[in-house]
């Protein structure tokens, strides 16, 4: 574990977050809210679940991906667009980009989930394989934009992205308003930290009594570990998780600057307690929710005390889960 002082480009801030829901007006579906008062019973808690299973792609990645390339100039944008992701920001950006009207290309691990590999491709984007243990997807992603011209995306350190992320903080926040009722606290996965930072972005305009944590998988906690040391903490090890789509060793050096000083701080969950996870929101909620994205709903079920008598938001961020891995666990 080793800190990184890496330079920081410029923050996005809550004006960013408005701007990019008017531009995702028409594009992006108003997930709903879920509720089930037997979970509310059984974890003594009210949890109140944001569906982004249910977005266009099925996870909220789409929001971030065509806030970025529909501000791409036209001169520039028909040279198409790079990324590299483990699967729900190649499905949101390859679907962005066949939005309007572009190349896409993108790098993924080779043992990404089959489903969200064959989704990408469906939407007309070149998937550029490679393997997690000897090849670096950033420097292969750098290679295709020095060939092509085109522009990189990036799956969450660019301000562009975080607010356009941070749009289903701005509905939940509304939604949660409309019921009535104000969370007291706020969960959601974390990666690279651009979507909780967006997320965090809008419920400090919108709902800044709401305390916000990230969540993450063990083993993959550089940024609540971030938090504790002040600075941007990398991990040394990777001991792989069933959490594929928060994988990542350090957080982005912008994500990082908005969440030190907007999240409360952090948790961190067993793959065992995901799957159960997993499993509840099935029974109960009648939702698929992929690991990585019923994560929130892991670590109030690990540590049900420390949620009692609070109303929690949950942000279920994708139900990208290949069908032998979801009947597995909800067996």
């Amino acid at each position: 574990m080793a800190e990184t002082n890496e330079p920081v480009g410029r923050l996005p801030t809550f004006a960013d977050v408005e701007a990019a829901a008017k531009r995702l007006a028409t594009i992006v579906t108003r997930t709903p809210v879920l509720e089930s008062q037997i979970v509310n019973e059984l974890l003594g808690c009210r949890i109140l679940i944001k569906a982004e299973c249910l977005q266009r792609t099925g996870s909220f990645k789409v929001r971030g991906a065509y806030n970025k390339i529909a501000q791409i100039p036209d001169e520039i944008r028909k040279r198409g667009v790079v990324a590299y992701s483990s699967g729900n920001h190649a499905q949101g950006v390859a679907r962005a980009a066949k939005l309007l009207g572009i190349p896409a290309r993108i790098v993924m691990p080779a043992d990404a989930p089959k489903v969200k590999m064959d989704n990408t491709r469906r939407d007309g984007a070149i998937v550029v394989p490679y393997e997690r243990k000897n090849a670096n997807r950033v420097a292969i992603s750098e290679g295709l934009v020095a060939e092509t011209g085109g522009t990189m995306v990036p799956p969450y350190n660019d301000p562009d992205i975080m607010a356009g992320q941070g749009t289903l903080g701005l509905e939940f926040a509304e939604q949660v308003k409309a019921m009535g009722t104000q969370l007291d606290m706020l969960l959601g996965p974390c990666s690279g930290g651009g979507m909780i930072g967006g997320c965090a972005l809008a419920f400090r305009g919108l709902s800044p009594e709401t305390q916000i944590y990230c969540v993450e998988p063990e083993g993959y906690d550089d940024m609540a570990r971030s938090l504790k040391a002040g600075s941007r903490v990398e991990l040394t090890t990777s001991p792989g998780s069933i959490c594929d789509g928060l994988l990542v060793e350090a957080p982005g050096t912008i994500t990082f600057e908005v969440l030190k000083t907007h999240l409360a701080g952090g948790f961190v969950v067993s793959d065992a307690m995901v799957e159960k996870a997993v499993k509840l929101a099935f029974d109960e909620y009648k939702a698929v929710i992929e690991p990585s994205g019923a994560i929130g709903l892991a670590a109030i079920m690990a540590e049900p005390e420390t949620f009692k008598g609070r109303t929690i938001g949950i942000i279920a961020t994708g139900g990208n889960v290949d069908a032998d891995a979801f009947s597995r666990m909800i067996r």
